[in-house]
């Protein structure tokens, strides 16, 4: 039988990490993060960092050759045409690297944290999507403690994703993951049921979204 994929996404800040750990937890599927995936690809002679090495100058790179991954973010956050020819070079990478992985398991229920799904045009890919969000200004707080940046950077690396609403209107399930984590973890246990009761085709529109 084909596993049901759970895309888990959300923007920079949200906490889609935490609910997605204790989502999986909750229900006993394996998780796969794309973030790490991602940052395997972009190791010094893997398919990720030999594509970059070939498209960017050697600025971009530190003196032993592995990427300068905070310059690039940075570049990244400033510059949009640059982010699209980056995310051309990369996407295809990473959405085979998620099919390999998804191929080695094993299970009913499989969540693949997604940090871009939307706009890498991944929705396809998955068989319902949760959308873990929060208020603006919380997530700017958790940027700030958790990358030691500025405020105005924090800002910055929120707008160059799409806008949490956007992505909240395409979602089958929402958490809002703005108040405790008392009350969020409430609602993922929630959705966990959800899932255990639930095959693909059966998928509706589910908001676990009280709190706005």
């Amino acid at each position: 039988m084909k596993p049901m994929l759970l895309g888990v996404t959300g923007g920079i800040g949200s906490g889609k990490s935490s609910v997605s750990h204790l989502l999986a937890a909750y229900c006993l599927a394996p998780r796969i993060d794309m973030d790490h995936s991602c940052r395997r690809l972009l190791e010094v002679e893997q398919p990720g960092w030999c594509a970059l090495r070939d498209a960017l100058d050697s600025g971009f790179f530190l003196p032993g050759g592995e990427l300068d991954r905070p310059a690039l973010r940075e570049r990244l956050f400033a510059d949009n045409a640059f982010k699209q020819k980056i995310d051309a070079l990369l996407h295809p990478l990473a959405r085979e690297a998620m099919r390999r992985e998804v191929a080695l398991l094993r299970a009913s229920l499989i969540l693949i944290e997604i940090p871009l799904l939307f706009e890498a045009g991944w929705q396809m890919d998955v068989d319902a999507v949760l959308v873990v969000h929060a208020r603006r200004a919380i997530r700017c707080c958790r940027i700030m403690n958790r990358d030691g940046v500025t405020r105005r950077s924090a800002a910055r690396a929120i707008a160059s994703q799409l806008d949490e609403a956007v992505k909240v209107r395409q979602a089958d399930f929402v958490i809002d993951n703005s108040g405790s984590w008392i009350e969020v973890r409430e609602d993922v246990i929630a959705l966990g049921r959800v899932l255990s009761r639930r095959v693909p085709e059966e998928f509706g529109k589910k908001v676990l979204d009280s709190r706005t």
